[in-house]
């Protein structure tokens, strides 16, 4: 099993920053991709940005330019850098770990960018 335990959320004024970070519990070995995914109330689920073991990413347009994600393989963790904020990135944000028989998710952690 793994598990995913988030961090960094909050409250920020639009224009600021926040830096998520998700770290990976367990038998985080057979992790391959990961990712962030944001859900607003009354919104599905949608994707922010994903990594690959190798580094590769991946953006949602809305976000491109904004974030950054990036992982510490040796700690099994990924990180968003979120700059430029604005009200619209409001949402739950959730993280999510490619494994091998399936998806993991974190419990969510609120953003809430004020105008």
């Amino acid at each position: 099993q793994v598990q995913l335990v988030e961090s960094g959320g909050g409250v920020v004024q639009a224009g600021g920053s926040l830096r998520l970070s998700c770290a990976a519990n367990g038998r985080a070995f057979n992790i391959n991709g990961m990712g962030w995914y944001r859900q607003a109330p009354g919104n599905g689920r949608e994707l922010v940005a994903a990594i690959t073991m190798p580094g590769r990413t991946n953006y949602a347009g809305s976000v491109k330019g904004r974030f950054t994600i990036s992982r510490d393989n040796a700690k099994n963790t990924v990180y968003l850098q979120m700059n430029s904020l604005k009200p619209e990135d409001t949402a739950v944000y959730y993280c999510m770990a490619e494994g091998l028989y399936g998806n993991y998710w974190g419990q969510g952690t609120q953003v809430t960018v004020s105008s």
